[in-house]
């Protein structure tokens, strides 16, 4: 089988270093080649732009920033779509709206391309050791003809239903992960405040049943006040504008959630956008 593989991010650069160490047959593309190097040194093909891709491959899988750049990459100038053949299958691992994954399954139908939608839980470090759970929407039959592809970049994949269905798992995750991280944060903000340590206001939060059990995983980013990029604060932030869209296309009131993204948009004009997600906690405590 071969894989075509677009978006080599901090995700997508660990994904296909997994396919291609299980022997697949990789050709990517990314806006920045020097990130291709490592998978082309290990004999991976480059393509020239998206189109190329498509041209050649059995599957090709998207790990991109935002929709916009989804559909750029899929239908814009030498996007890959026009060029797939009919049953290749797309499958997109962007973290993108609901409505969107279904605007896009519908452009793939109608060239008799296959779509899933398949966005993933977890961040740099379960990429690279392959434990992602996929989350999927689209046709059960379509994830089946792939499914090792998702046993080798990650220990699971979750069928949820139909098209879109997966984004909007993913972006119920995001919201609760966003939530828990800034109620966190402005909590130990105001014990360091009244005059608690660091260490103390942390220990004490994280031991009663309240604490979310994932603040623990991020306990050492607060300790060390390191915030090197496993989930950048934008793209935190990008899912959090999503989920409210969404909430409106809906007609469901988000008021929680429309606090959250302002705040960590607060952070990102404070030039935190690259820092991790959790550096919301240092822009809380400056």
């Amino acid at each position: 089988m071969h894989i075509g593989f677009i978006g080599l991010g901090i995700m997508g650069s660990q994904m296909a270093k997994n396919l291609q160490e299980k022997g697949y047959l990789l050709t990517v593309y990314n806006r920045t080649k020097s990130k291709a190097e490592p998978l082309l040194k290990n004999g991976a093909a480059w393509a020239s732009s998206p189109a190329e891709v498509a041209q050649q491959v059995d599957v090709l899988i998207t790990m991109l920033e935002n929709p916009a750049v989804v559909e750029e990459v899929a239908l814009g100038k030498d996007g890959f779509l026009p060029t797939l053949s009919p049953n290749t299958i797309w499958i997109d691992c962007s973290t993108v709206n609901p409505s969107f994954s279904k605007k896009m399954g519908n452009e793939a139908q109608q060239r008799g391309v296959q779509f899933l939608d398949a966005p993933v839980s977890g961040s740099k470090q379960p990429a690279a050791e392959a434990s992602l759970l996929f989350l999927v929407g689209g046709k059960k039959e379509t994830l089946t003809k792939v499914e090792p592809l998702f046993q080798v970049m990650g220990q699971k994949a979750v069928h949820l239903g139909e098209t879109g269905k997966g984004s909007a798992m993913k972006l119920m995750i995001n919201q609760l992960l966003g939530q828990s991280i800034l109620a966190f944060s402005e909590s130990v903000s105001l014990g360091i405040a009244m005059g608690f340590d660091k260490k103390t206001a942390i220990d004490v939060l994280l031991k009663t049943p309240i604490a979310a059990p994932i603040l623990n995983v991020f306990r050492d980013r607060f300790d060390e006040d390191n915030y090197e990029a496993n989930f950048p604060l934008k793209h935190l932030q990008k899912d959090l504008q999503l989920f409210a869209d969404t909430a409106y296309e809906y007609g469901k009131a988000s008021p929680l959630t429309n606090t959250a993204k302002e705040v960590y948009a607060l952070a990102k004009q404070k030039g935190q956008g690259d820092l991790d997600f959790t550096s919301v906690f240092k822009y809380l405590n400056e």
